[in-house]
């Protein structure tokens, strides 16, 4: 199973450059990684990235991850992935940059 974290392109960068990351301020304050759900993922981009060009669509695969991934309720009552150690470089099984559009971000069919 894919998860998806969302990435404004400097935050992108500085996971290139610097091989782990603990997140965006908002993941570093809250102390965990947040990812979403292919279910999720794009009203977390509605939400918080609905002015961001350039976001970087990051996908990564569940059962490597193993404990430090707990399913948590947040928005609504969902349950969503919070990685509760740096996210690295090596986790990626996969990015995009998304184009940003009149209607939002364009997203690839996403499993």
């Amino acid at each position: 199973m894919l998860i998806y974290k969302l990435f404004r392109p400097s935050e992108w960068d500085s996971l290139l450059r610097d091989g782990a990351t603990p997140g965006a301020p908002i993941d570093i304050a809250d102390g965990y990684v947040h990812f979403s759900t292919a279910d999720q993922v794009r009203e977390t981009a509605r939400r918080y990235f609905a002015d961001v060009e350039d976001v970087v669509l990051v996908a990564v695969e569940v059962d490597p991850l193993g404990e430090a991934l707990v399913w948590e309720p947040s928005r609504g009552g969902d349950l969503f992935p919070h990685l509760y150690r740096e996210m690295r470089m090596s986790d990626v099984a996969w990015h995009e940059i998304l184009p940003l559009g009149p209607g939002g971000h364009s997203f690839p069919e996403l499993a």
